[in-house]
């Protein structure tokens, strides 16, 4: 390993020709430099107020601000009031009031008198509200049971007593109940004092020894629909924090390692209330449940499995009149999806969508996790439901009339939905959509009747739009490339201007004439269409060298209109530009916003054609920039590290340097949400693991190499990077070394951090890329 002294005279103070020079600890300093923008925008249940918290960098502290969208006053609520808003919460079945959960407490609003009123307090959670045609009533859950609030005549009732253990187990513990009750007098008055009176108890569901799920009451109130999981115990990890208040080492817990997790087996049962009704629902002729992955025919397996794939059931949501509920299923292993209808009256179970890829579902409105439903409803007239598909190869919004059985496709064309919101009179659908470009999120109205496209806002940027309980009203989060997020009010229609209410840089910020990166596009060497972010130095300036950004993933864009949740990164390529770098920023393959074939394009082999995106993004450079094909270095944290490692480990005469940051090493070792859609697991897809995990490839080291952890990270483990180290060690490996954090996270939090961080990675590209 290289020692290397990092000297004052080296720390950048770089000038960006403006009065006061850009210094890398400033910038480092994020939004306490940048300025605290608002964020989650909420309006009033009556829609006379907006509110939005900001953190406050003087008090170190989440404020919320309430504004009067009549006169533009702005005011900030006392904390101890805050929990007291009441924010705007849809009730399909009424217009006028609405019940919600706050803490602890049932509380209805009566939107008309402004009226909060708190019907239920007490210590116990309650969590998954329903409100139902009679708008005098809710139910809600607490514990394992489901309740019913009239608020008419003020009275409670539970509806379920499911139990957990069995028959027997509950006998006993019955009566040592009644035991307590009959000998002590303090019992009496606390069961006296509960909402739910033991002679209102029906009778007795037990759980055996699986999990209640969910709890869902259709809105005529005649049907229960119960959903219960197995339980397991996670095989979790552990990472050790090191730097304590006490002085003692302490052993954290964190999340299981891929393919350790249990697969769920999940069963929906129907109740009907008041009767010792009770049906499973049969989920075993569902399209293609047993059929065998693609990938396994590699291990030679071709036959059918042996059992049904399990599967994932999401909550029912039930149409207007409460006959019907649409039901949706994930597989496990998040290649299957299905779309149900069940008709309440005559249990029947009908199969109106299945999606299938052998990669992995997902996509926007999809999504890539197969425990969330994705975004999916009912019409209003209870015959239609709408739902978001990537059959066309980019995920559009999708129709299924249960009169006619037709399924139809609504929006088209090679861009994606992102969000999509069924206006209250059920005519048109508000869009979010990168319909102009992949690079903008704009807004705009869709009837689905005629299928015309009425533009709202569809300036370059992002337009986070948040609607008024009357939707006539916008509250509006924008920013564009180097516009940080502020807040804006609009009327909701077409040609509508946006009046900007906050002003969130600091000063500091305001005086630099910050970089609006170039949106390039440059064909892979499969003839694909890759986006990416360039940062041109002045030609005066300019170095002859360049730097390739790779940004995290999950399901990630960063070559885009708006401000970057890398704006620390922005700002580094502004001084790295200023010093006479080229920065290249790649939406790589599965990055978001390209459809389904871009997103699963890395599917079993992380570190091929998105790694292949950066060369060929690197090569587009020395062709039409003028960069020096020896002069080019890399680096990037979380997915972004591992592609680093992947460039410098198998294709090292590439890159002359490389930064890893927070990295994954070895893919066995990182979580199962994620991996398991890319990778499959570790026990069925080895292959796709080792031509996918650093650590195998560790002998391919030959250029510079810095690799940075945070020694907290609970996310990539820094097992993760002392198990590389350890193969470098073993293979004689000297050109690199490893910076740790003691107290950082996979996200850092201290300004020193990321500056010594960047700091490093600023004079190993000077080193090693202009022979400083």
């Amino acid at each position: 390993m290289k020692l290397i002294v990092f000297l004052a005279f080296l720390l950048p103070c770089i000038s960006l020709s403006q009065s006061a020079p850009l210094q890398l600890n400033e910038i480092m300093a994020g939004d306490d430099f940048i300025g605290h923008q608002p964020e989650n925008i909420r309006w009033s249940a009556k829609g006379d107020v907006i509110y939005f918290d900001r953190y406050n960098t003087a008090s170190k502290k989440t404020e919320t601000y309430a504004l009067d969208p009549k006169t533009n006053n702005t005011t900030i609520i006392p904390s101890e009031k805050v929990d007291q808003l009441v924010y705007h919460r849809e009730n399909p079945f009424s217009i006028s009031s609405f019940f919600a959960i706050s803490g602890n407490s049932l509380i209805s609003y009566d939107i008309k008198s402004n009226k909060r009123l708190v019907h239920i307090s007490t210590s116990e959670n309650k969590s998954e509200l329903q409100h139902v045609k009679n708008p005098q009533v809710v139910y809600f859950r607490q514990g394992l049971n489901l309740f019913r609030f009239d608020k008419e005549l003020a009275q409670i009732k539970v509806i379920t007593n499911f139990v957990e253990g069995n028959e027997k187990a509950e006998k006993n513990k019955d009566y040592l109940q009644i035991q307590e009750e009959n000998l002590f007098e303090a019992i009496k008055e606390r069961n006296k004092n509960s909402p739910i009176q033991s002679n209102n108890v029906p009778k007795p569901i037990f759980l055996g020894d699986q999990l209640l799920y969910s709890i869902s009451v259709s809105p005529n109130e005649d049907y229960i629909l119960y959903n219960l999981s197995n339980k397991n115990t996670p095989n979790y990890t552990e990472y050790t924090e090191f730097i304590t208040t006490e002085g003692y080492v302490k052993s954290r817990k964190a999340r299981p390692k891929v393919g350790t997790v249990e697969p769920p087996v999940h069963r929906l049962f129907v109740h009907i209330p008041g009767t010792d009704s009770i049906k499973e629902l049969d989920f075993s002729n569902l399209s293609g449940i047993r059929k065998r992955p693609e990938y396994q025919k590699e291990y030679g397996l071709t036959d059918r499995l042996e059992k049904d794939k399990s599967i994932i059931i999401h909550e029912p949501i039930f149409n207007f009149s409460g006959t019907k509920a649409l039901l949706s299923v994930k597989s496990f292993d998040n290649k299957d999806r299905w779309l149900l209808i069940y008709d309440l009256a005559s249990g029947e179970l009908k199969e109106i969508e299945h999606q299938h890829d052998e990669a992995w579902i997902g996509g926007p409105g999809i999504s890539n996790w197969n425990y969330s439903s994705g975004n999916i409803g009912w019409m209003k007239n209870s015959e239609m439901v709408y739902f978001q598909s990537e059959e066309s190869g980019y995920s559009h919004l999708y129709f299924f009339d249960l009169k006619t059985g037709k399924r139809e496709q609504l929006t088209d064309g090679n861009f994606e939905i992102h969000q999509a919101q069924l206006s209250k009179d059920g005519n048109i659908f508000y869009i979010t959509a990168n319909k102009s470009h992949p690079g903008n999120q704009s807004f705009y109205h869709f009837d689905w009747k005629t299928k015309k496209w009425k533009d709202i806002f569809v300036k370059d940027g992002y337009h986070e739009v948040i609607l008024s309980p009357d939707e006539k009203s916008l509250a509006v989060r924008y920013s564009y490339k180097n516009k940080p997020w502020e807040l804006y009010l609009s009327s909701n229609r077409a040609g509508s201007d946006l009046k900007q209410i906050t002003i969130s840089q600091t000063d500091k910020f305001k005086s630099y004439n910050w970089i609006e990166p170039d949106l390039i596009t440059f064909k892979a060497r499969d003839d694909k269409e890759v986006y990416a972010r360039l940062y041109k130095p002045n030609k005066s300036k300019s170095n002859g060298a360049a730097i390739i950004f790779v940004h995290g993933a999950g399901y990630l864009q960063n070559a885009h209109n708006w401000w970057s949740g890398y704006h620390r990164e922005y700002m580094f390529h502004n001084l790295l530009t200023e010093m006479g770098y080229t920065v290249l920023d790649i939406d790589y393959r599965a990055s978001k916003g390209y459809g389904r074939d871009h997103r699963t394009a890395i599917y079993r082999h992380m570190g091929g054609t998105d790694l292949n995106d950066q060369i060929d993004g690197k090569n587009w450079l020395v062709k039409n920039v003028g960069v020096d094909p020896n002069k080019v270095g890399i680096y990037g944290g979380s997915y972004g590290g591992f592609i680093t490692l992947m460039a410098l480990l198998t294709a090292p005469e590439e890159f002359q340097c490389g930064g890893a940051l927070r990295s994954v090493t070895d893919w066995a070792h990182y979580n199962h949400g994620y991996t398991s859609n890319i990778l499959n697991t570790p026990e069925e897809d080895s292959i796709a693991y080792k031509r996918s995990s650093p650590i195998y490839f560790a002998e391919g080291l030959q250029k510079r190499l810095i690799l940075f952890h945070g020694m907290v990270d609970d996310n990539v483990q820094y097992q993760d990077v002392i198990r590389l180290t350890q193969r470098f060690i073993e293979l004689g490996k000297t050109d690199w070394d490893l910076v740790s954090y003691p107290v950082e996270a996979h996200g850092f939090t201290t300004t020193s951090a990321w500056t010594d961080e960047y700091r490093r990675l600023l004079q190993m590209f000077n080193n090693y890329l202009l022979n400083e």
